[in-house]
């Protein structure tokens, strides 16, 4: 799926038809899923598309302060070398925003050579996908986030609160899952993401009040490009943050904000189709096909050396705790939101995995190329999974690296 580059008519036609289109912002997602780049002007913009645009490797370096981690190699070790940034094909579009560039595109790294940038996560994905497409695999993404909404204002001790409610002007202390009046508190903030999304072409469908106060899940609906899913996920989380500063408050994807409170995570659906379009994991059974079963097995296998990309901070670690729909162990179960791996219920031909480890704050294009990448070992290897959990899964088989320090030795080991 070796992406092709950007035709510069692209640019040409979005700016004879937004003619008062100003500035455009360049966006590259770095190892954290921060997003960096540049703010051009309009005149530059063809020539972006024609000969790229210089950014250095090492913002895929950066810690999520933004200091280049010499450690891997991107930074001094290779003089902080610039490489090339060409628009990825598709993702130049208006932003909608109230103020700031008024577009924006996705951009994707190259080397010197023009192959792919080995260090930008969007081309780690790339290589994954196209292992797939060369099995006859296609796969077929949807991404659900979780987050929180935020006061500016700490609280007496410092800590992190919920904001007023827009509706009553009390905070909120409740614990409200999937309430109504949650969402009708909140409508005007959930109004913006909506209509930014449709302004950005990002696919968001559903909003859910979640298991704490403030915090909100928005679920984006299912695509057949897993590069475009995570495009829309990078694009969502923007719109969420600036809809959330646009009202006053901030939002955060932080994988636990309140020691005390649910964890915010990433899930990812995947149902996965043959060249004829068929779901390969269709199945009248509803824990579905053996090349489910398969699927399902390989990625519980490579669950404990994927930790480190699917809780990638320490605090990424506090949200797995018993009796909090986080998974503590490599398991699987249908219908069961207590496993690692959910098989949901509904239409057999619809059947498909959903993956429930990743936190909120993970890079979304590596946590798929890990969930996809899983799957396809399993595929390919025909593996079998243990028997699905029924029931609470908490304490069910081996646990999870539950460090920052085990992730990253069980990743190196792996």
């Amino acid at each position: 799926m070796a992406e092709r580059r950007a035709d510069p008519s692209e640019a040409s036609t979005f700016l004879e038809a937004n003619r008062s289109v100003a500035n455009v912002d360049l966006l590259i997602s770095d190892a954290n899923g921060i997003v960096r780049g540049k703010r051009v002007r309009r005149d530059v913009l063809k020539k972006v598309f024609r000969k790229g645009i210089c950014l250095p490797g090492s913002i895929f370096g950066c810690d999520i302060c933004g200091d280049t981690v010499e450690a891997t190699g991107l930074g001094f070790d290779r003089g902080d070398s610039d490489d090339l940034c060409y628009p990825v094909p598709g993702t130049l579009g208006l932003t909608g925003w109230q103020s700031g560039a008024d577009a924006q595109v996705i951009m994707t790294m190259y080397e010197a050579d023009g192959t792919p940038f080995f260090a930008d996560p969007r081309q780690v994905l790339t290589r994954v996908v196209d292992r797939l497409i060369a099995a006859d695999l296609y796969p077929m993404i949807a991404v659900e986030l979780e987050f929180y909404l935020l006061d500016r204002e700490a609280d007496t001790q410092g800590r992190p609160q919920p904001p007023r409610s827009p509706a009553t002007g009390e905070r909120e202390a409740s614990t409200q899952v999937y309430g109504m009046a949650e969402l009708d508190g909140y409508s005007a903030f959930l109004d913006e993401v909506d209509r930014l999304c449709r302004v950005q072409g990002v696919p968001a469908d559903t909003a859910v009040a979640e298991y704490a106060p403030g915090q909100y899940e928005i679920n984006l609906h299912h695509v057949a490009n897993p590069l475009a899913a995570c495009d829309q996920a990078t694009l969502l989380k923007r719109i969420i943050k600036r809809s959330a500063e646009r009202f006053g408050m901030d939002a955060t994807f932080m994988a636990k904000p309140y020691m005390d409170r649910s964890g915010s995570g990433t899930h990812v659906h995947v149902s996965m189709l043959d060249s004829a379009g068929e779901n390969i994991f269709a199945d009248q059974d509803p824990a579905g096909s053996p090349r489910l079963k398969n699927a399902v097995a390989g990625l519980l296998e490579a669950m404990p050396e994927s930790m480190a990309i699917l809780a990638p901070n320490v605090n990424s670690f506090r949200r797995f705790q018993p009796g909090s729909f986080v998974p503590m162990t490599p398991c699987w179960g249908v219908n069961n939101r207590t496993t690692a791996v959910r098989i949901p219920a509904g239409d057999p031909g619809s059947r498909r995995i959903e993956h429930r480890v990743a936190g909120a704050d993970a890079n979304v294009y590596l946590v798929v190329a890990a969930v996809l990448a899983g799957m396809h070992y399993g595929i390919m290897e025909g593996l079998d999974p243990p028997p699905a959990v029924e029931g609470d899964a908490a304490g069910d088989g081996h646990q999870l690296p539950n460090s920052w320090l085990h992730a990253i030795q069980t990743f190196e080991a792996g």
